[in-house]
């Protein structure tokens, strides 16, 4: 299977899961950033993982602007994923932060969403993986939990 996996990374920590994942996916999975990836990249893939760090509750501009630029019908009949990464708004214990989530959600569901209006068929539900700060580091575990994830994307 010709698998792709695109990422964009602030603070490394979307990065290192992106790269668990593809590590997981195969052997010779590329993985490279969004601004990277070519639309000639694209031609013959059979599945896209998208990543992305959820920013001010979406995805980040650099994978907006992949995900506006691809063209029309680019990933028809490709399977595809999307993931994030994300603070814990349980864990903050900010109500206003916690409302807000409610309200506007994590960058992984509409990334999902767009990949799936250009023609992709979607395998995973829309994952997201916890840093501890806007910074990071990552969660304990959250590295094992992408390698789950990335696993059922095979099943």
């Amino acid at each position: 299977m010709n698998i792709l996996v695109a990422y964009d990374s602030y603070f490394g920590n979307t990065e290192k899961v992106a790269y668990k994942i593809g590590e997981t996916l195969g052997e010779n999975v590329p993985v490279h950033r969004v601004q990277d990836v070519s639309s000639d990249m694209l031609n013959g893939i059979d599945m896209l993982v998208l990543g992305s760090p959820t920013r001010a509750f979406k995805a980040s501009d650099a994978t907006n602007a992949f995900l506006k630029k691809l063209p029309k019908d680019q990933l028809k009949g490709v399977k595809v994923a999307a993931f994030d990464t994300r603070m814990d708004e349980v864990k903050v214990g900010n109500p206003v932060l916690k409302f807000m989530v409610g309200i506007f959600g994590y960058a992984a569901k509409p990334m999902a969403e767009k990949l799936v209006k250009n023609g992709g068929v979607l395998v995973g539900e829309p994952a997201g993986f916890i840093v501890l700060d806007s910074e990071g580091p990552l969660q304990e575990g959250e590295l094992e939990r992408a390698a789950e994830w990335a696993k059922s994307l095979l099943a």
